[in-house]
């Protein structure tokens, strides 16, 4: 055989011995915002409950406090606990005036342009960490986030071109939104999609149908080109916005959010998901797919009630006046800044307007969000509302003064469960320091001085547990609405699965897992490497993945010294290894789940 064709037969032997390439591995991470554990059955969600039964269950999730959905956008994008994130709530304080929220130091983060302004002022990247969106751009592989506006563009904060990483969130078309690709743009226009999103709604399934369509016929078909593999994420709306503004009995607990309405959001999130499952398999993608579902908190049904506040009684405006109650009189937005500044005899303005609050005359601050003290544009007391919790900025000198007087006025309102203090005030009795649940760390946003929690209960004649929990809260919505944002496990235990070849099947994975634990699970699983600046960092969940060993479950409380009246802040925890995970905390008695040991 001539020297060539000897080559020739030789290089065919050895292409045919050799395996062929291992396909790219790709994932989705489908976020349903608000969803409960225990709202996913058989028939209100079909495709979770497959999701769930054929892949990996997660029995023990867990959302981050507090339970506020930019807080834990941040901790499933990096992979870090709120003290290294920064993003403390919804709302928080800022050390700027905030041009895209109209100059208020207040802004509230669900805003594409107002997460542009964080950047800027926080050193191009306000959560001081890389996110596993823009790790595995870096390495090659095609990137995407579609979605709720505000936590979309969490997931990949810094790419705010519209080609790094696509980001197409509800706020699409307008001036409020990260700009969209020409190529992008064009498929739409053939695909005859609208330039903006319809309005959100409840149930939110028209948006919801918008947006799965720009993934399912122009997104997921890109990133499917892509040879590295690729990384997509999908923010439901829903069941958030249907369990929020659900009306179906306003100003009474039951059925709140477990109506009609709160219904149709979870059949909605369990039908989006089967949308882009079913794209994946039509291109020829779910068999080298791993899909991870998770939820960014649990959800409560809102009895905003108080016998103690100052802040009542109250006329409410525009007819929501509701029947009066044994549990007292229906709390105003804005009612933690009211017994604060009546407490210490100082005026209260709205952050916003800087214009001084008549709340004796029935006045309120916008968002509940209010600055304390005798000048508006240097006070000493800065309240911002985040639904189940409040936060309290101590702004002078006499903070630690401050602090003991505001932590034994609140211990003395039948709304509050549980209290935690900046470390740097030091320990006040009643109280827990705010690192006992990993709120102090390397963050370059201002840390609140007082994060305070609102009670919460078991809806009488209800079950089980975790569906039928009702809290109080500071926000515009009415009691029979609902919300989150506070320590009970109704709002901590959000709902967890994964399914795809990296992961175990038909497994119930007993440990704790949170949504810390995603990044650097995906992580693991895509061979990224990303090097933390902080140190409060999640855990790869190896007990999840295929060959992995069970986990090391440890569980422990802690308790405050006891304050006025007896009452002592509780802490339930677990832990694997050096990570731990928060149960329940608060005032015992007052708090779903909190259990004393």
């Amino acid at each position: 055989m001539r020297p060539r064709l000897l080559a020739v037969a030789l290089f065919l032997a050895v292409a045919v011995a050799l395996p062929a390439a291992a396909a790219p591995r790709n994932v989705l991470l489908f976020v349903a915002d608000g969803l409960r554990y225990v709202s996913v059955t058989p028939r209100s969600a079909p495709t979770l409950w497959r999701v769930k039964k054929k892949g990996v269950d997660f029995t023990n999730s867990h959302s981050l406090y507090p339970t506020i959905t930019t807080v834990n956008a941040a901790a499933i994008a990096t992979g870090h606990y709120v003290g290294d994130t920064g993003d403390f709530g919804n709302q928080m304080l800022t050390n700027f005036s905030a041009p895209e929220a109209r100059n208020s130091r207040t802004p509230f983060l669900e805003s594409d342009n107002i997460i542009g302004e964080m950047n800027d002022h926080y050193g191009g990247n306000y959560l001081n960490e890389e996110s596993l969106l823009a790790a595995a751009r870096k390495a090659g592989f095609a990137t995407a986030v579609i979605g709720k506006t505000g936590p979309a563009a969490i997931q990949d904060v810094t790419a705010r071109d519209g080609n790094s990483t696509i980001v197409i969130d509800d706020s699409i078309g307008t001036d409020d939104s990260i700009p969209v690709s020409p190529q992008i743009a064009a498929a739409m226009k053939a695909a005859g999609l609208e330039p903006t999103a319809p309005k959100t709604s409840v149930p939110n399934d028209d948006q919801q149908k918008y947006l799965l369509a720009i993934a399912s016929k122009i997104v997921l078909p890109k990133l499917a080109s892509s040879e590295r593999g690729f990384v997509m994420v999908f923010w439901s709306r829903d069941p958030d916005a249907s369990q929020h503004g659900t009306r179906d009995s306003v100003g009474k607990l039951s059925p709140g959010i477990n109506g009609p309405s709160g219904t149709a959001g979870i059949r909605d999130a369990s039908d989006s998901l089967q949308v882009l499952l079913d794209t994946l398999k039509s291109l020829g993608l779910n068999k080298t797919t791993d899909v991870f579902v998770t939820a960014d908190h649990g959800f409560s049904t809102i009895w905003r009630k108080s016998k103690t506040s100052k802040a009542i009684p109250y006329v409410p405006k525009d007819g929501d006046a509701v029947p009066p109650s044994p549990d007292g009189e229906e709390l105003p937005p804005g009612f933690v800044a009211v017994d604060i500044a009546d407490a210490l005899k100082m005026p209260l303005y709205d952050t916003g307007t800087l214009k001084q609050v008549d709340y004796q005359k029935g006045e309120r601050p916008y968002a509940g969000n209010g600055f304390i003290g005798y000048d508006p544009n240097a006070p000493d007391v800065a309240v911002v509302s985040n639904g189940g919790s409040d936060f309290i900025y101590l702004l002078k000198d006499n903070a630690k003064a401050l602090a003991t007087q505001i932590t034994s006025t609140l211990m003395n309102e039948d709304y509050v469960s549980g209290i935690f203090v900046n470390d740097t005030l030091g320990d006040i009795a009643g109280t827990l320091p705010m690192s006992a649940v990993n709120l102090m760390g390397s963050a370059v946003t201002t840390p609140p001085s007082i994060i305070v929690g609102f009670r919460s209960f078991v809806i009488p004649g209800c079950a089980p547990v975790l569906m039928c929990a009702a809290e109080v809260a500071d926000t515009s919505l009415q009691s029979g609405q609902g919300m989150h944002g506070s320590f009970s496990r109704s709002d901590t235990r959000n709902f967890m699965a994964a399914i795809g070849p990296d992961f175990k099947k038909r497994f119930a994975d007993g440990a704790p897992v949170s949504n810390a634990d995603i990044n650097p699970t995906l992580a693991h699983i895509l061979g990224l490497s990303i090097q933390p600046k902080g140190r409060l960092q999640g855990r790869v969940a190896t007990e999840a993945v295929k060959g992995g060993k069970p986990a090391v479950i440890t569980r422990g409380w802690r308790a405050s010294r006891p304050g006025p009246k007896g009452l002592r802040t509780v802490l339930n925890y677990q832990r694997v290894g050096g990570t731990r995970y928060f149960d329940a905390a608060g005032f015992p008695g007052r708090t779903v789940g909190l259990s004393v040991h």
